[in-house]
């Protein structure tokens, strides 16, 4: 007898496939996730050459002071770390912005989590069913073969005694 063929057996194959393009996603996403911490490491970095750069000139204006420097030396020295200190304040918002960024791959990335965990569980929606109906097409086919074994066995029955009265 002939092997009965999953009737969800597409299905499953479709849902095999989902699952295959979630994985993809969430790797995507894992990658674009990294790209940006990579981003924020690299802001964070410039953001704090400014940084030292502002402290070693504040440094130096106050030991400028202490030795007593002339008042256009102290002005210039001022009007100089007035503009580092902008510089600061723009690498400070970049650090945000890129801080944003971060937390917006994350969020991606959880999202993608999620939706290959719902097509996972799809997924084995559909294998456990195809597990319960192999199961229930075994049975039946022993429930066949058990019934035209039976068939058999009447029919050579009732023959050898059809022939034990014909010999009789």
């Amino acid at each position: 007898m002939k092997k009965p063929i999953y009737p969800l057996e597409q299905v499953l194959k479709v849902k095999q496939d989902r699952v295959k393009k979630a994985e993809k996603v969430v790797e995507e996403k894992k990658r674009a996730l990294e790209i940006e911490e990579e981003k924020l490491k690299k802001v964070q970095e410039e953001r704090d050459l400014v940084f030292q750069h502002h402290s070693d000139k504040l440094a130096q204006l106050r030991k400028a002071m202490d030795e007593g420097t002339t008042s256009d030396e102290v002005l210039q020295m001022k009007a100089y770390l007035k503009v580092v200190k902008q510089k600061l304040a723009k690498e400070e918002e970049k650090v945000k912005a890129q801080k944003e960024q971060v937390k917006i791959a994350e969020r991606n990335l959880e999202e993608a989590k999620q939706n290959l965990k719902k097509k996972r569980i799809e997924e084995e929606k559909i294998h456990f069913h195809k597990e319960d109906w192999v199961k229930e097409m075994k049975k039946e086919l022993a429930k066949e073969e058990a019934k035209e074994q039976d068939e058999i066995g009447q029919v050579l029955y009732e023959s050898k005694r059809k022939r034990k009265r014909s010999r009789s």
